[in-house]
Parts: structure tokens; C-alpha cells; sequence
């Protein structure tokens, strides 16, 4: 994982965090001046001496009363105003027409590159150096799209998207999680991003958007027509077979190249890939993937014909 900020310190967001800070930072302390001025002038210019009488008591004071209560009212009116101009010069309103759009799902992330029409599932790649407009969704509940390092959470909606600007300048995989409780596998909702340099994204993005690959053995073609006569094409579109076209799963026309199963639960390996389609709900109760009554071989063949299609 990478480590290393993704924020360019010369970005007009970086510079308006910065002006926030220093603006913020000296109204703070010139309250703090004022404030530990008057308390050390009290003590002094109040304190008792000997022979006083005692001081003169009275029940309240109205000019007292609406001087602290008007001048701290200012302060904070005035922070909020001053915070509210920084938070919409450090993110900027969503580009006309968005360049990646993430829908969550109970319990697994969807992306969808509509420039290109790519679409993968829990593994995105983007390009580095560049600010990125993406739209977030939510097909049911509230969920939390955040990748610490590389912008603020935000929630997505069902029925009103919302936007959040990515941008990665340095290569590298960025782990992302879904930040608000969303369900029994509410832990097991993580994302992963690729940023990948701008020519090895293209070439990223064009193996996306080609056909899955055909069996190359009698297992494989096998495990194709299970998939194709099976519950699974009701859910999952697979690009290049026929009637595969549902979009109320993860895409799998390209799921052998990504780096885990199940958002996470599972590194994506052949071996992982038999036990994840022999009981879904064991390893991720909840999920709305149903355990299915395949025979050994049947998963075998299944197995084998997924774990192709890179």
C-alpha cells in the first residue's frame, strides 16, 4: 500500500486547507490572548487588600449578560463563515458529466467508467496525476465511500447522488472502506484503488472493455454452460456470453485480474474461488449471494472458468 500523501501542497485545495489553518490558528489565538489578558488584569486589578471592605453584590448585570453572550456568538459566526469559504475552495463543485461513478451495494462496490463504458466491480483503477469527478450512489442503503488517503468520506444515497474529487499522484493501492454501518458485513465492504500511471491506465481500461476470454479446456466450457443454465445469469453479466447482461451483481467479465473476492473477505485465488462459490453465506453471512447445492465437480468446473477470465 502506498503510503504517501496524494494531496498536491501547490492544488488551490491544498492552499485554501492552508489559509484556513493559519486564519483559524491566529483568530484562536488572539482569543486566547484576550481572554488570559482580561483573567490576569482581573486578578490584579481585583485582587483583595487588606482593610477592603467586601465588594458591593449585585443580582446581574443585562449589558454584562448581552456583551458575553453577543461577542462569542460573533466569534462563531464568523468561523463558520470563514470555514464554509474553505471547505468550498478545497472541493470544488463535480465536473459537468462525472468520470467514474461508484454505487454501493449490500455489501460490495460497483464502478462505472462512463466515458468508456468499462464497469468493474471493488477494484478501481484511475489515472495518476489527475483530478477525477466521480458520482456516488447507492442501489439501498446508506453507505460511506471513503479512501483515507486520498479524499474525505462521503456518504451515498439512495436516490440523490453526490459527488467527491479523487485524485492520486503517485502510483500505488490505496485501501478504501465503507465507513457507515450498512448491514451484518458492514467490516467487509472494503474498495481497492489502483492508481496506475496515465498509459498503463488506458491499457488497464481497454482490457476492460473487451469480451471475456472463451474456455480453453473442456472444464472451462463446462463451468460456462453451468454458469449460462444456472441462477448465476439472472445476477452477473459476463461481457461475450449470451443473456449475461444482469447488472444486480459484480461484473465478472473480468474477474480473475482483480486481487480479492467478496469486497475483501478473500484473496482471489483458484482455491479461493471454489470455496467462495461453495458457501457464500459461510463466509459472508448476509450477502445476498445464496449458497447453491453444487456438486464437487460442478464447482470444480465453475471454479476453473472463472478463475480464466482476466
Amino acid at each position: 500500500m502506498n503510503t504517501s500523501s496524494a494531496l498536491d501542497p501547490q492544488s488551490p485545495q491544498a492552499r485554501a486547507i492552508y489559509d484556513l489553518g493559519i486564519v483559524s490558528t491566529i483568530v484562536f489565538v488572539l482569543i486566547f490572548v484576550i481572554v488570559t489578558g482580561a483573567i490576569v488584569y482581573a486578578i490584579f486589578r481585583f485582587r483583595r487588600r487588606e482593610g477592603d471592605p467586601d465588594p458591593k453584590q449585585f443580582a446581574g448585570s443585562e449589558r454584562v449578560e448581552i456583551i458575553w453572550t453577543v461577542i462569542p456568538f460573533l466569534i462563531v459566526i464568523f468561523l463558520f463563515v470563514l470555514t464554509l469559504r474553505g471547505m468550498n475552495r478545497a472541493d470544488p463543485p463535480p465536473a459537468p458529466s462525472p468520470d467514474l461513478v461508484v454505487t454501493g451495494h449490500q455489501f460490495w462496490w460497483q464502478a462505472d467508467y462512463p466515458a468508456s463504458g468499462a464497469a468493474t466491480a471493488n477494484e478501481i483503477h484511475i489515472p495518476t496525476g489527475k483530478p477525477l469527478s466521480v458520482r456516488l450512489d447507492s442501489k439501498d442503503v446508506l453507505h460511506e465511500f471513503w479512501v483515507p488517503e486520498l479524499a474525505r468520506k462521503m456518504t451515498t444515497v439512495p436516490g440523490q447522488a453526490n459527488h467527491i474529487w479523487l485524485q492520486a499522484d503517485k502510483p500505488g493501492t490505496y485501501i478504501g472502506q465503507c465507513s457507515e454501518f450498512c448491514g451484518t458485513q458492514h467490516a467487509w465492504m472494503r474498495i481497492l484503488v489502483v492508481a496506475d500511471e496515465p498509459s498503463k491506465f488506458e491499457d488497464w481500461q481497454r482490457a476492460q472493455l473487451q469480451p471475456s476470454q472463451r474456455p480453453t479446456n473442456d472444464a472451462g466450457a463446462k463451468g460456462l454452460a453451468l454458469f449460462q443454465t444456472s441462477t448465476c445469469i439472472n445476477c452477473h453479466a459476463i461481457r461475450g456470453v449470451t443473456g449475461a447482461d444482469a447488472g444486480v451483481a459484480p461484473d465478472l467479465t473480468h474477474v480473475a485480474s482483480r486481487k480479492q473476492l467478496g469486497a475483501g473477505i478473500l484473496e482471489n485465488t483458484p482455491a479461493n474461488m471454489r470455496l467462495w462459490l461453495k458457501s457464500p453465506q459461510h463466509i459472508k453471512p448476509g450477502a445476498l449471494m445464496p449458497d447453491f447445492t453444487f456438486t464437487d465437480q460442478q464447482l470444480d468446473q465453475l471454479a476453473e472458468y472463472l478463475s480464466s477470465l482476466q
